[in-house]
């Protein structure tokens, strides 16, 4: 089956729309982020220190500039019946030759423990398998992060490894990562 390599404009789940993050969606953006700052800012630099409203709709426009141009695809998830944004994430780093995409996500304060982020996960995971013919997704994620790295393992990733001292919490501290993949059966 020849595939184009390309992100679709879209993915449907039981209760969600993943979309392309797309010029306009700074405000929805933005208000993620800050009802969400306390939880994401001691795992994600980017969330910290609280962005502006201009700097949303920024990246969301350089997200889309991305997307069209098949470099990284960061996505939002909205919840299908009431369109509000839950949370985002993506397939980054594309490397089309080898067929490998690094997985990232992240949760609207809110929605945690609802099974959304793992449903959508899921959906970016088995459509980069399937469609997009992945030889591999990889994601990594701090090691003290425990509700991060476990929705890693619902999803079936697999732990391959503790890279220690691998990088800087947004606070600056040394950090361990763990490191998960997931290849075709």
């Amino acid at each position: 089956m020849d595939t184009p390599d390309i992100f679709p404009d879209r993915l449907i789940s039981d209760r969600l729309l993943i979309r392309p993050a797309a010029p306009g969606d700074g405000e929805a953006f933005y208000a993620a982020l800050i009802e969400s700052q306390a939880e994401l800012s001691p795992w994600l630099a980017w969330t910290f220190p609280p962005p502006s409203v201009a700097f949303c709709e920024m990246e969301c426009r350089k997200a889309h500039g991305c997307y069209l141009l098949g470099e990284d695809w960061m996505v939002f998830f909205f919840e299908r019946g009431s369109g509000r944004l839950v949370g985002g994430g993506g397939l980054h780093k594309a490397d089309w030759k080898l067929r490998k995409f690094e997985v990232g996500y992240w949760c609207r304060t809110g929605h945690g423990g609802q099974g959304l982020i793992t449903e959508a996960v899921q959906t970016l995971a088995d459509h980069a398998m399937t469609v997009l013919r992945a030889n591999r997704l990889e994601l990594s994620v701090d090691d003290n992060n425990r509700k991060c790295w476990q929705l890693a393992e619902r999803t079936g990733f697999t732990l391959e490894g503790l890279h220690r001292n691998a990088g800087f919490t947004p606070q600056g501290r040394l950090r361990h990562l763990r490191i998960y993949a997931k290849i075709p059966a």
